[in-house]
């Protein structure tokens, strides 16, 4: 007879904070995506959508790993949509989201290495990873928009004019 899972309270904690995160990021961004096409930048609104199916692919790995563990996952914490009436506003609120991220999974991965739950650090040290360069991006992507005021840039450096 196979060994029942010691699941750890605080790791499925952990779970549910990042599945809740990463859902409230997808409709940032989809809400993100919409504004920026609904302000003629199409390039912009694709990027936001791309970003959407990213986070949703996180939450896709979050859900397998809590059904791995026996969990029933649990999103029970969606927060509010950040906007703004600007690229740089949009920008701004997504750098927040993605650094928000990146301390919840820094601090999950610690955890999981200290208890010695393998897998569950694993997940949170790549979405870490894949956070972090998020967040890099956007304060990249913000960086340029402040040096050339008053044309928003694609991801890729395109301008694009209002």
């Amino acid at each position: 007879m196979a060994t029942p899972l010691r699941v750890d309270a605080r790791v499925l904690g952990y779970l549910g904070r990042a599945l809740s995160h990463e859902l409230s990021a997808v409709q940032q961004y989809l809400t993100h995506a919409g504004l920026a096409r609904l302000w003629g930048l199409g390039e912009m609104a694709e990027h936001f959508r791309r970003e959407a199916l990213e986070e949703q692919e996180h939450a896709e790995r979050l859900t397998n790993r809590m059904l791995a563990l026996g969990a029933m996952p649990s999103a029970s914490r969606i927060v509010p949509v950040r906007a703004g009436r600007s690229l740089a506003d949009l920008l701004r609120a997504d750098w927040a989201l993605e650094t928000r991220a990146v301390a919840l999974y820094a601090e999950a991965a610690r955890y999981c290495a200290r208890i010695e739950d393998v897998e569950s650090w694993r997940l949170f040290s790549a979405l870490h990873d894949e956070e972090w360069h998020h967040a890099r991006e956007i304060a990249d992507w913000l960086e340029r928009l402040r040096a050339e005021p008053g044309h928003p840039r694609s991801p890729t450096g395109v301008t694009h004019e209002h």
